[in-house]
């Protein structure tokens, strides 16, 4: 879907070919903890990481009998930057839904996420959501200003941040 009024940014829902695009762009230019869970092995984008990266999305966003949640690939000029998530997930019978984004380094400080994060929240306002959630950590300072240009509320839990916004 492209971002109204910015040609130049694209979110495309996910898909095999575009899984190979966001992994290649990952491993150019992101840590595999800013991407994806832990795994347990030597540091960097060993062959295992990159299995297990695709092993997530596929069975999170792509196989129809396990996906939990919709994912978009960022792009920017025509070149994969990214990727942009919901997930719905109900909380005090009001849907909530919890988004993701995460762009490579040089790409990063441009207003791109911002941007993304305008898209999230349209979508999930057209999806009938009540309440945009996401969590981040306390050093990722980045996060903490795109959701506070949100609107959201920060919440501090120890070593994570929770941010909420009703919708």
């Amino acid at each position: 879907m492209p971002v109204a009024g910015e040609s130049e940014i694209a979110l495309i829902p996910l898909d095999e070919p575009g899984l190979a695009r966001l992994l290649a762009a990952a491993v150019a230019e992101a840590d595999p903890l800013e991407v994806m869970p832990p795994v347990d092995g030597p540091e960097g984008w060993t062959d295992h990481r990159r299995e297990v990266f695709l092993a997530f999305h596929r069975r999170r966003s792509l196989d129809p009998e396990t996906a939990i949640e919709s994912t978009w690939v960022v792009e920017f000029d025509g070149a994969t930057v990214g990727a942009a998530r919901l997930r719905p997930v109900s909380a005090d019978s009001a849907l909530e839904v919890e988004a993701g984004v995460w762009l490579i380094r040089s790409i990063r400080g441009r207003g791109i996420g911002r941007r993304v994060a305008a898209v999230l929240l349209e979508s999930a306002r057209d999806g009938g959501a009540a309440r945009f959630v996401a969590t981040t950590t306390v050093d990722n300072t980045a996060a903490h200003r795109l959701l506070r240009g949100t609107g959201a509320d920060l919440d501090v839990h120890g070593a994570n941040v929770d941010a909420r916004l009703e919708l």
